[in-house]
């Protein structure tokens, strides 16, 4: 059931009906677990369960291949929740501010039965209906208000996007901002997958208002929130273009190899507790990451003096990419920036990407 923006501002909740059934996704299947893959850049091969690799030749054959790729992410990660917690949304709206393009709402909406995720939710004012949609992901320095525009300065892709024409939401990540539910008091084996739920629910949100066109949503973010829109990615096929800045690199490269900083309870603990933060034991890499995307429009953003993520790491997983995005003949669609500059996301480099949501969201 689609509920008009009117419908927000004159009441404290949103959607009370179900929440809209997901796209289903191939996730983890006990029955048959996935083979470990020692080159994670060797994307155009799969293999059997008696460890006989296949070459991939169409795009068909990369869906075990893909298939493969989610079920060693969730190793990592712990399980995709079912649709059936997928609850009613029932979203509270706790402030409302109108501003001379748009109007910004504080609120919040149930992820499940067990825990609500703060986020700002912000609709432009003069535009045709229905209005494509992104999901802004906050890195660790800025929770869901700087990206909106509240507080000090930030990039404010959320704000900046919906000054565009977008409807935007920006949702507090586990454990940071007012999101301080801990992961495994609501079922979760990591932050990471808490937060891959609770974006999906963010793109459940966004596909029930009249104001947005459901076919047409995408998801950018910058740092954690960049290696965050690429994990939406992997498991929410209704993400139909994607922007990353300063978000990613191999495990083999990030910080020379010690994979610490990835083990914090609000990321992947397993990465320590089960694979000895040991990026040779790791059961996926980025580069799986970025081609379980594929073919769908992808634009990285990865400055030349990142001293979290290193480019020339960036660079081999795009490389290792692109024969994936070939299958479909859509190599157009991976879009790899290195420009100079450091960690972040400035204001001509976000409006490059908003160029390239535009060409794909507002053709």
């Amino acid at each position: 059931m689609k509920t008009p923006f009117a419908c927000l501002l004159a009441a404290t909740t949103f959607l009370t009906s179900p929440a809209p059934l997901m796209s289903p996704v191939h996730a983890d299947d006990p029955a048959t677990p996935a083979p470990f893959y020692a080159d994670k850049t060797n994307l155009l091969t799969w293999q059997d369960d008696q460890g006989q690799s296949h070459p991939i030749t169409s795009p068909d054959q990369w869906q075990t291949r893909r298939r493969h790729i989610l079920q060693n992410m969730e190793l990592v990660t712990g399980p995709l929740p079912t649709p059936d917690r997928a609850v009613p949304l029932d979203v509270q709206v706790l402030e409302t501010e109108r501003l001379p393009t748009l109007t910004r709402q504080k609120i919040t909406y149930a992820a499940t039965a067990d825990y609500r995720v703060p986020a700002y939710l912000l609709i432009p004012h003069e535009h045709a209906r229905p209005l494509p949609a992104v999901v802004c992901l906050h890195g660790t320095g800025g929770p869901r208000g700087r990206t909106a525009g509240l507080g000090p300065d930030y990039p404010r892709y959320t704000l900046e996007l919906a000054e565009r024409g977008y409807v935007t939401i920006a949702p507090d990540y586990t454990l940071l901002g007012d999101n301080q539910v801990e992961p495994a008091s609501v079922g979760f084996d990591s932050g990471a997958m808490m937060g891959i739920w609770s974006h999906r629910r963010a793109v459940d949100l966004l596909a029930g208002m009249a104001e947005v066109d459901a076919d047409r949503i995408g998801c950018i973010g910058v740092s954690l929130g960049g290696h965050n829109t690429l994990f939406l990615g992997v498991f929410e096929p209704r993400i139909k273009a994607l922007v990353t800045s300063s978000g990613f690199d191999s495990f083999f490269d990030y910080k020379d190899g010690n994979l610490t900083g990835w083990c914090q309870t609000r990321y992947m603990p397993r990465i320590e507790t089960v694979y000895g933060k040991d990026p040779h034991k790791m059961p996926f890499d980025f580069p799986e990451v970025l081609a379980a995307i594929a073919p769908r429009p992808l634009y990285i953003h990865a400055p030349l003096d990142d001293s979290n993520f290193k480019v020339a790491s960036v660079r081999r997983c795009v490389a290792a990419v692109k024969p994936v995005y070939g299958l479909w003949r859509a190599e157009d669609h991976l879009i790899a920036t290195y420009p100079p500059g450091k960690h972040g996301f400035p204001p001509d480099q976000r409006e490059k990407a908003y160029q390239f949501l535009d060409r794909i969201l507002r053709p």
